[in-house]
């Protein structure tokens, strides 16, 4: 049998956004009790109801388990009126019951805000502070001078504002990666080439060896992939969507976000190149079959071709 060393006690579970405390007494005839686990925000003021549970309960030894930092704002406020002492997961014996852990969603402002820390706290936070003031005006001064050099590119970036999955800043830096003038550029495969979102075409005895994308374009091509997972996910552009499940099925995601990245570099280069907006029909319709297939010999002979088949000429 154990021995009793406080006959009045809890543990304490410590979470990012809650507490779970309970209280055991054990009795003259060294029979323990457990109270029912109470349940904390570690809000300030939900802490300090916490201190005066235990308190009403003539509970002055507390145990916490925490493996991070969660544990400091709820030390702060029980330290005056319990001895407390911190403890590894690991080297605390668990209690059988159900577990705890759920996740809390409730992160108020004005519960937030109130709180007991030391000197040497606050102090570290001003410095906290002070430093990601200083990063903020950093951000808004880089922001600026972005800005007044796309300046004189402000309509070409309002018109690849308008293709799915890009927006303010990520249309200007496709800007500075691709320019504005897509003479440079071919066709828009070239463009997609030049960008690492053409698949390879290696070929030996009739059997393809990779499809795998090349290592090109080093900073738009994460770019693209980060616009083109946006556009996947919004409802307002079905055309993308569909045609990233379609892919999907066949390639897996990997492939297909691919897939709808060249796509949005596509249409970004015939938007730049005809200056009109994106036009989301235009992709539409081209899902849609012919109403009329006519093919001509040649065309006939080269699909039979293509699926294996000799075709000789009979006169």
């Amino acid at each position: 049998m154990p021995k009793i060393v406080h006959k009045i006690c809890c543990g304490i579970d410590v979470h990012k956004s809650f507490v779970v405390a309970c209280i055991a007494k054990t009795d003259k005839n060294l029979v323990t009790t457990y109270s029912k686990a109470m349940r904390f925000s570690t809000f300030t003021n939900d802490l300090r109801r916490l201190a005066k549970w235990l308190s009403d309960n003539d509970c002055k030894e507390v145990c916490m388990e925490s493996t991070g930092k969660y544990w400091i704002p709820v030390w702060n406020v029980l330290e005056h009126t319990c001895d407390c002492v911190l403890m590894h997961p690991k080297y605390a014996k668990a209690i059988k019951g159900k577990k705890t852990d759920k996740r809390d969603a409730n992160e108020k402002i004005q519960a937030a805000v109130d709180g007991e820390i030391c000197a040497e706290q606050a102090e570290k936070l001003r410095i906290i502070r002070s430093h990601m003031a200083s990063l903020t005006e950093c951000k808004a001064n880089l922001e600026s001078a972005i800005l007044n050099v796309a300046e004189k590119f402000l309509p070409q970036i309002n018109l690849v504002s308008t293709v799915p999955g890009i927006k303010d800043f990520s249309a200007v830096a496709i800007i500075g990666e691709i320019g504005a003038d897509m003479s440079v550029f071919e066709t828009s495969r070239h463009l997609c080439s030049w960008a690492g979102l053409t698949p390879q075409n290696d070929q030996s005895a009739g059997k393809k060896k990779t499809t795998r994308i090349s290592r090109a374009g080093q900073y738009i091509k994460p770019l693209l992939v980060q616009c083109a997972l946006a556009a996947v996910k919004s409802k307002k552009n079905p055309e993308i969507s569909n045609r990233y499940n379609a892919i999907k099925k066949r390639r897996g995601h990997k492939k297909a976000i691919i897939a709808i990245a060249r796509m949005l570099l596509t249409a970004i280069y015939n938007i730049l190149k005809k200056n009109e907006p994106y036009n989301a029909e235009l992709y539409r319709k081209s899902n849609l079959p012919p109403v009329q297939r006519e093919v001509t010999v040649e065309q006939a002979i080269f699909i039979i071709q293509r699926q294996g088949y000799l075709v000789t000429n009979s006169t």
